[in-house]
């Protein structure tokens, strides 16, 4: 509630002063984000089940609307964890080329009525920057942090498993083989179904199956005639 009501970002100070706690409550609060007394997936969860019995949701053709995207946060700090080189895609001319910060990947799900729509976020989390961290829990044999286009995938896809049916909002820079080989497996692993929507690149190609593989010497084709 702290993290939802709070006016400025100034960390822990800020959720006590916008609660109206006790200074005292300053320590405690710190202890709360190392307690193994809670689940992250659990929060999640159960933030899950609020949204569905509560909020007023838009559905299309029974299927609620999801929307996700990148965020990338500029840090003055260079040591902080997480915090690593950036490629601005923006078309803002008043943008630098390249900062140094955070990558943020979130997903939301559209509520509100007829006359007025908000995105009520799920759930936010870093997707880039933090391998090494990462790393310290996992294996050898585990395999590597997926790119921040597939972990979008993914976190659609467990909000939309909360609601069963969805459609998920994203622009056209995370239509890639990747996210659609993702998407792909995560439905052949559940019932839920989640159908993706955005926009198709300019430089988007399709290819014809290749003919039969004729006899004689040579590789065969592995694609056909190319059409735009």
């Amino acid at each position: 509630m702290g993290f939802m009501l709070r006016s400025d970002h100034l960390g822990v100070t800020s959720v006590i002063r916008d609660l109206s706690l006790n200074g005292r409550c300053y320590e405690t609060l710190l202890h709360f984000f190392r307690s193994s007394a809670w689940s992250l997936q659990a929060l999640r969860h159960r933030w899950l089940q609020v949204v569905r019995q509560s909020a007023p949701l838009l559905r299309i053709h029974g299927r609620v609307v999801l929307v996700g995207d990148g965020m990338k946060q500029a840090k003055e700090g260079r040591r902080m964890p997480g915090v690593k080189k950036l490629h601005q895609e923006s078309e803002n001319v008043s943008k630098g080329d390249y900062i140094f910060g955070h990558l943020f990947g979130a997903i939301g799900i559209l509520v509100g009525y007829s006359r007025k729509w908000f995105c009520l976020p799920l759930f936010m989390n870093l997707q880039d920057g933090v391998q090494t961290i990462l790393g310290w829990k996992k294996s050898k044999g585990e395999a590597e942090t997926p790119s921040h286009v597939v972990q979008m995938i993914e976190q659609g896809f467990e909000a939309a498993k909360g609601f069963g049916q969805a459609l998920l909002l994203l622009d056209r820079y995370f239509l890639s083989v990747p996210a659609l080989e993702r998407l792909n497996a995560c439905h052949l692993a559940s019932e839920t179904r989640m159908h993706l929507v955005t926009k198709t690149k300019s430089n988007a190609v399709a290819y014809e199956r290749p003919p039969a593989k004729k006899p004689g010497r040579g590789r065969p084709p592995k694609k056909a005639n190319r059409s735009n």
